[in-house]
């Protein structure tokens, strides 16, 4: 089955998607209110984290459901479905590769899908920081010795 818009209108479409969603944006001021300071997007880093910090080589990404192919939520479009197929399964691809990249550079890597955000984000707030409180003694350890 064809598209039903035009390839201008499509193109128009899909440069209107954010790359950053309202959920997203709440959970990171939430974070910020609690004190942890770290960069958003940071474009000098593989794969651009969400939420990155340095100093404890810590990256977390949060992924929408639909474009991560969340195992839950995921759906595949009914039409130009050869072309969301490869793209869909590419973005799975890049996702394991930029997790390999982290581990295998000895950062501390997150990936939190956009469902549980949803579903309760002070539970994803904690979580979060538990993460990064984590990492922060690891690095610190690392200093002292």
């Amino acid at each position: 089955m064809t598209d039903n818009m035009s390839k201008e209108n499509r193109s128009k479409t899909m440069k209107a998607i954010k790359s950053q969603s309202k959920l997203e944006n709440r959970l990171t001021k939430e974070l910020w209110k609690k004190g942890y300071r770290f960069r958003k997007n940071a474009n000098d880093l593989y794969g651009k984290p969400d939420i990155s910090i340095k100093k404890y080589k810590t990256v977390i990404f949060i992924d929408s459901c639909f474009w991560h192919v969340c195992p839950i939520h995921s759906n595949s479009p009914k039409t130009n479905t050869e072309y969301w197929g490869k793209k869909l399964l590419r973005n799975q691809q890049r996702d394991k590769e930029v997790s390999e990249f982290y581990v295998k550079n000895g950062w501390n890597i997150k990936r939190i899908w956009e469902h549980e955000i949803k579903q309760d984000i002070n539970a994803v707030i904690n979580d979060i920081a538990n993460f990064i409180n984590q990492a922060k003694d690891k690095e610190n350890k690392k200093t002292l010795t």
